[in-house]
């Protein structure tokens, strides 16, 4: 299968980390379209002397690749694709790579309009060969291994060729560069990833056809034609940053979730800026489930209070701790309460993000409680727990967003539990290296990081997060030695193509557990429920999903992220079998 992802502007690191983990992991072939952030990039035989300014004065990023050629600059309007594919293993396989990647091009410019060719012994794709002033408009590296490819092509759409004269661009210093709008065609980007999307297809799909999700742009309506040419869209026609959104912001009546307390929020419906994002992902917000639909008789719980239930309650209550379960409203709750368990949730009960299914407060958050882990630890050795679930709000408003409590709360429940094996469910930490490697370091049992939806809702479902960002995290954890986990809410709008190209996505980074249930909507004010999937349904994407490999699936209307927390890591090995069976449940 060949699969596309158009991933919306990504960090460099990121990306990379996305790029290893396919090549290393799938079996599928992808070609990963995508902005950079400011970045200058080495080749692994560059000259630093071609870098002419401090990247850090000027606000870019400077890594060092393992790509051929010299010095790069990626930045917003240029178009990076990352084909990861399979090479043939043939002498001079990688000069034909190259010639492969730049005939793309070069298809998908005269599609364009801008006639482009090839310039003697210079990699790359230029403009105006046969003239005295040839330009360069697309820059060439890649890397070959074990017969898979690595990094691709940067096309110049429409970037600020000011950044250009702080490098001498591929080592080349008499020739200059250009851009698809500086020659004089004022493109969508869009329109031109479009094009490269199908001439990449017909070059590397065994029969032509590719499986494409988008994540960062409004969907498409359809019969809008692909290509448009110079003077029907602004250049400034473009994506919008993928990992953009609120940071640190509380909810307001114009999007997202509802401060707890709003009893307004809960009767107006979704708020301005939801419903806009709605609809660019192809989702008309009025056309859901009324509010206060009827759930099908599969989705009905009893509530069931007895001892253990309050027994428990009372536990969580004496230690002052919080459960997600509570905070996110989880229609399981009667059902592990009763059996004595439950999620912790730490870094307080308030959350800087707001994204559009969760109940959990958003208002400005509290000081963290330094004393909070060791009463976690004290709340798992008191139930007894074989298997303790760790997860939190987000906490963008702290440097290492939040990841040093997971760290010291991994280390008091082993000082207090040592054969309690733990889970995290993290999020993500703005993607910070150093805040995920100090979580990776402290070796949880699982790392839970969830996905949450498919790659057109991402920015209506949690606009502060970011779908390449997310499996990127996973990736990192894998790299990292772990058991990795994700999961998936259903009933937001997606289909079910979208669902088995998420679960293929996944997989593809590594991930060895997968959870999907329904949404259940929690107020008026958030997104609403699309429509309510099938226990026939939730079978059938599970046969996908343990068709792609997962150690373990669990799929159902009412599973939840750590719903049998504990047969999952049994499942992968990553946790010891026998009583007593204790499952974490969050919502």
């Amino acid at each position: 299968m060949f699969r596309v992802r158009w991933l919306g502007r990504v960090p460099y690191a990121e990306a990379l980390a996305l790029q290893r983990a396919v090549h290393d992991r799938s079996g599928d072939d992808y070609l990963l379209v995508l902005e950079h952030p400011h970045v200058f990039t080495l080749g692994a035989h560059a000259d630093r002397a071609h870098v002419l300014v401090d990247p850090a004065v000027v606000g870019a990023d400077l890594v060092e690749t393992d790509r051929g050629g010299d010095v790069t600059y990626h930045g917003p309007g240029q178009l990076v694709a990352y084909p990861v594919v399979t090479v043939p293993t043939a002498p001079r396989s990688i000069p034909c790579h190259v010639h492969a990647i730049e005939q793309v091009v070069i298809d998908a410019l005269a599609d364009l309009g801008l006639p482009a060719g090839r310039l003697g012994a210079y990699p790359g794709v230029w403009v105006d060969v046969d003239s005295e002033a040839p330009r360069k408009i697309c820059a060439i590296g890649v890397r070959v291994a074990r017969g898979r490819s690595m990094h691709g092509l940067a096309l110049n759409v429409d970037p600020d060729m000011t950044w250009f004269e702080r490098i001498v661009p591929c080592g080349i210093e008499d020739k200059g560069v250009t851009s698809l709008a500086a020659e004089g065609l004022a493109m969508p980007m869009r329109a031109v990833v479009d094009r490269i999307v199908h001439h990449a297809a017909a070059r590397w799909s065994s029969d032509g056809t590719y499986e494409r999700q988008d994540a960062a742009w409004p969907a498409r309506p359809p019969g809008t034609a692909p290509l448009v040419r110079a003077g029907d869209a602004p250049a400034s026609d473009r994506p919008p940053d993928d990992t953009a959104g609120p940071r640190g912001a509380p909810a307001s009546p114009e999007g997202g979730a509802p401060r707890h307390g709003d009893r307004g929020a809960r009767h107006r419906g979704p708020g301005q800026r939801l419903r806009i994002r709605l609809r660019q992902a192809g989702v008309e917000p009025g056309a859901g489930l009324d509010a206060h639909a009827r759930k099908p008789p599969w989705l009905r719980v009893p509530a069931r209070m007895g001892p253990a239930f309050l027994d428990l309650r009372r536990t969580v209550r004496d230690l002052g701790l919080v459960t997600v379960c509570e905070e996110a409203g989880c229609p399981n709750i009667y059902e592990c309460w009763a059996d004595g368990t439950a999620t912790f949730m730490i870094n307080g009960e308030r959350c800087t993000r707001a994204c559009g299914f969760c109940l959990v407060d958003t208002r400005h958050p509290l000081p963290l409680d330094d004393d909070e882990p060791e009463r976690v630890a004290a709340a798992v050795e008191r139930l007894g727990l074989a298997h303790a679930v760790v997860t939190a709000v987000a906490r963008d408003d702290l440097p290492d967003g939040g990841a040093g409590a997971f760290v010291a709360t991994i280390a008091a429940v082993r000082r207090r539990c040592p054969g309690t094996a733990v889970e995290v469910l993290v999020p993500d930490c703005k993607g910070a290296p150093d805040a995920l490697a100090a979580v990776f370091d402290a070796r949880p049992d699982v790392l839970n990081h969830n996905v949450e939806t498919v790659a057109r809702l991402q920015r209506a479902v949690r606009p502060s997060a970011g779908y390449a960002r997310s499996l990127a995290v996973l990736a990192r954890a894998k790299d990292a030695g772990l058991v990795t986990k994700s999961g998936m809410i259903l009933g937001m709008g997606e289909r079910f193509d979208e669902v088995v190209a998420t679960l293929a996505d996944m997989r593809a980074v590594g991930v060895d557990i997968v959870t999907l249930g329904q949404y259940l909507r929690p107020t008026a004010a958030h997104l609403p429920v699309a429509r309510w999937w099938t226990p026939e349904e939730f079978d059938a994407v599970r046969s996908a999903a343990q068709g792609m490999g997962f150690a373990h699936v669990e799929a159902s209307p009412l599973t939840r992220s750590s719903y049998h927390a504990r047969q999952a890591a049994t499942a992968t090995g990553s946790a010891p079998p026998g009583d007593p069976l204790r499952l974490g449940v969050d919502g």
